[in-house]
């Protein structure tokens, strides 16, 4: 039987280069990775090496075509998902002239506000200048420096000679695509955190000459602007030979990594919302029209369907609880700890976490847990918040902890949601569940008795960002198109809120009081 066309999907995270074989129906026959280190600096540096990257990528390629050679030999495309929020600035020859500036740097926050100060301010951000960003593009910079709009000007101030070299500045996936191709471009999403942008026609995201203007950055050092399902060109000869691949393979731009969860859980229809459950979460869901909600920090933005936004309301931390209970608290002889090593066949940290949870009824014998680690972004902007266990007593066990860890991510995600069902004026009555932490089902349980709605598991989580970036791949080629993913996006299981959601419904009561009592408590430790 021949082979079905296939895409090879990157997708590019903090933690390391994956790559799959994705065919247009959504089926993943083939998957690589390899780690790529993040390198922390003095004063809130944070960076990663793009060469890094693209050495990774060679790996994973050729893994891959050790372990499934037919498969390789019939991708006819490649397309990228990536972290977002990084900056690489390029030499006219499209060389690094440093490492990439990482989503989680925020040296140049004091720049931003040098850039962009006046009278009245926000964050040191002059009022005026934040309404006009918030009626073209629909947001703001980050006051904590961590986006392109201060990356660009901390080169511009702290490395004056990287500057006058810079031909372009581009995000992560657009540094990919021109290896990968040798064009230079950005994509409707990959671009937004430049914040130089009109947003306000989805078909038609352009330069802002007002906002270029004030971005303090020159105009020709941003790229041209292409849709995600644009196809910008056949892999470039060093790219073919990189990748051991034939130099007609055509390229789509692809998407960052919100974007292409997006896509990858299947939830293409209007408000149709899905709960990326990572490192940090979010829910996200497409509308067909740009909005903000200032109060809430909620907003849509453009995305890969060319005719809508994507409404994504942010959780800062999420299964980043789990790895600090597991790092931090438990033994280094602990089984969580060695769950967490063991292969693929052998089992997970979800499967060890799995036994105990269910041994803990709702409520965790009277604990509470605010899953703060790192601030929070939705419905508060507030970096100031940290995490906490309450109402720990002498009888509190590690499993009581363990449970706790899991329902107040759930809760602060119950909170999160009523700002999204005001946003998108219609209450949620169902979630499609996605990322690495939606393998543990007695998660996927909790949060559908917390939130009181159903939640339907994505069948393979983990390779979600890869399946939106084979989809759009698959879309830019001619193969499918968008309307066809809600029959194709698949799910392996069905949790529908069970007896513990009255106890969560008087357990959330006073979980939304936390936040006003504790607040000015972590302002005054913190801020």
């Amino acid at each position: 039987m021949a082979i079905a066309p296939h895409i090879l999907a990157i997708d590019l995270g903090t933690s390391g280069m994956k790559a799959a074989l994705v065919t247009a129906d959504g089926t993943v026959t083939g998957w690589a990775e390899r780690p790529v280190p993040l390198h922390i600096l003095p004063g809130g540096g944070a960076e990663q090496d793009p060469a890094a990257w693209w050495d990774a990528l060679g790996e994973v390629v050729a893994d891959l075509g050790r372990d499934f050679p037919e498969h390789v030999r019939a991708v006819t495309t490649i397309c990228s998902s990536t972290q977002g929020e990084g900056t690489i600035a390029v030499d006219a020859r499209g060389e690094p002239l440093t490492r990439c500036i990482s989503w989680l740097d925020m040296r140049g926050a004091g720049h931003l506000r040098k850039q962009f100060g006046g009278f009245p301010a926000y964050g040191g951000i002059s009022v005026l200048k934040i309404a006009r960003w918030l009626r073209l593009t629909g947001g703001m910079p980050s006051v904590t420096g961590k986006d392109p709009a201060a990356h660009m000007l901390y080169v511009r101030d702290e490395m004056p000679d990287v500057y006058a070299r810079t031909k372009t500045f581009l995000n992560v996936l657009d540094w990919i695509n021109l290896k990968l191709t040798g064009r230079t471009v950005a994509t409707v999403d990959s671009i937004l955190t430049s914040w130089v942008t009109d947003n306000r026609k989805a078909a038609g995201i352009r330069y802002a000459p007002s906002l270029v203007a004030a971005s303090g950055i020159d105009a020709d050092k941003f790229p041209p602007i292409v849709k995600c399902t644009e196809v910008i060109g056949t892999l470039a000869p060093s790219a073919a030979d990189h990748l051991g691949l034939p130099a007609s393979v055509q390229v789509v731009a692809g998407a960052i990594d919100n974007t292409a969860a997006a896509i990858g859980a299947g939830t293409v229809r209007d408000n149709e919302a899905h709960l990326y459950l990572g490192t940090s979460s979010w829910i996200a869901a497409h509308v067909p029209a740009k909005k903000t909600d200032v109060g809430s920090g909620i907003a849509s933005i453009p995305c890969a369907l060319p005719d809508r936004y994507l409404m994504t309301a942010l959780q800062a931390t999420a299964g980043a609880n789990l790895t600090w209970l597991r790092d931090k608290i438990v033994e280094f002889d602990d089984p969580l700890v060695s769950a967490g090593h063991v292969s693929r066949d052998e089992g997970t940290i979800f499967d060890a976490f799995d036994k105990i949870i269910p041994s803990v009824p709702a409520g965790a014998d009277g604990v509470l847990y605010m899953p703060w680690l790192y601030g929070e972004r939705a419905p508060v902007d507030d970096p100031n918040l940290r995490a906490g266990f309450l109402n720990i007593s002498l009888e509190t066990s590690r499993s009581d902890l363990l449970r706790a860890v899991f329902e107040g991510v759930a809760l602060n995600t119950r909170w999160m949601a009523r700002s999204v069902d005001k946003f998108l004026g219609t209450p949620m009555t169902s979630l499609v569940i996605t990322g690495g932490a939606a393998r543990s089902n007695s998660w996927c349980q909790i949060f559908a008795d917390v939130l009181g709605i159903e939640i339907r598991r994505d069948a393979n989580p983990v390779a979600v960002n890869a399946r939106g970036a084979g989809w759009i791949g698959a879309v830019g080629a001619g193969m499918i198109s968008f309307p066809d993913i809600s029959a194709l996006a698949r799910n392996d299981d069905v949790f529908q809120p069970g007896a513990d959601r009255a106890t969560y419904d008087d357990i959330y009561d006073t979980y939304t009081c936390l936040h006003k009592q504790l607040a000015p408590v972590y302002r005054r430790l913190n801020g």
